[in-house]
């Protein structure tokens, strides 16, 4: 997505959760200093997606039920795009991520893993995470760094809010060929797996609730074959049993 299509998205969530543009792009800025020696070029992950049947793996309760598994697990051929806290119920369940879309609030050590298993990391820059910016950034050996504002230097705008809608706008942007989502619950429960650090919970469901809202402008324009294997598809996403290919 065009930055300037993907904008005025931006500013409706900006509004909404009273975030910071300034703090955002400063944010952008830090990364992009702090990844200069160890930066990937995009290319990577078009190489990875183009023409694949992707997974996009959230940390929704239904990440936890024994059918999501086994349908991960049977389509091994796909690629494997994990969002934060959803790299933690992989690595546990001995599944290696392909790419791992994190803004690192997720379990600290299972990114780490994640990334020596050979998963690309797709780090994300926002206002509030500059201090695990600092602190995890430099524990990675390459990135790819992305930023939901302005884009700098070594670090691009994909679109997307939250670590799971992201690495759907991130599949479609680099040319996926399927896109499954599973664990991508946007409902009212919150996933154990979802966000380690303690936050309000009301604010978590209202961020799903945005990212919601996304995949399904998302949907209207993707050039994707869309699914969904949750009791309740996104709007757009045509719902897949899990027991099924």
């Amino acid at each position: 997505m065009k930055f300037a299509d993907w904008f005025p998205y931006y500013q409706g969530i900006r509004a909404e959760f009273g975030y910071s543009t300034e703090k955002d792009q400063e944010a952008a800025r830090i990364l992009s200093e702090m990844i200069k020696s160890k930066a990937l070029d995009p290319k990577v992950l078009q190489k990875k997606i183009k023409g694949k049947n992707i997974i996009v793996v959230g940390a929704g309760p239904s990440l936890e039920d024994e059918k999501t598994l086994k349908f991960i697990k049977k389509n091994k051929k796909s690629v494997k795009i994990a969002a934060d806290g959803a790299v933690q119920f992989l690595i546990e369940n001995k599944i290696k991520p392909d790419i791992v879309v994190t803004d690192l609030d997720g379990d600290a050590a299972s990114l780490q893993k994640a990334e020596k298993g050979g998963a690309i990391m797709v780090v994300h820059a926002h206002g509030d995470n500059t201090a695990m910016l600092k602190k995890l950034v430099p524990k990675f050996k390459k990135l790819v760094g992305s930023t939901q504002v302005m884009p700098v230097e070594n670090v691009y705008n994909f679109g997307g809010f939250t670590d799971g809608d992201r690495g759907v706008f991130l599949a479609e942007e680099f040319g996926a060929k399927k896109i499954v989502l599973v664990g991508m619950d946007f409902g009212e429960s919150i996933g154990k797996y979802s966000k380690k650090k303690g936050k309000d919970a009301e604010l978590k469901k209202q961020k799903m609730e945005a990212g919601k809202r996304l995949l399904e402008m998302l949907a209207k324009q993707s050039r994707s074959e869309l699914a969904d294997i949750s009791k309740k598809p996104i709007r757009g996403f045509a719902p897949l049993a899990a027991n099924k290919a």
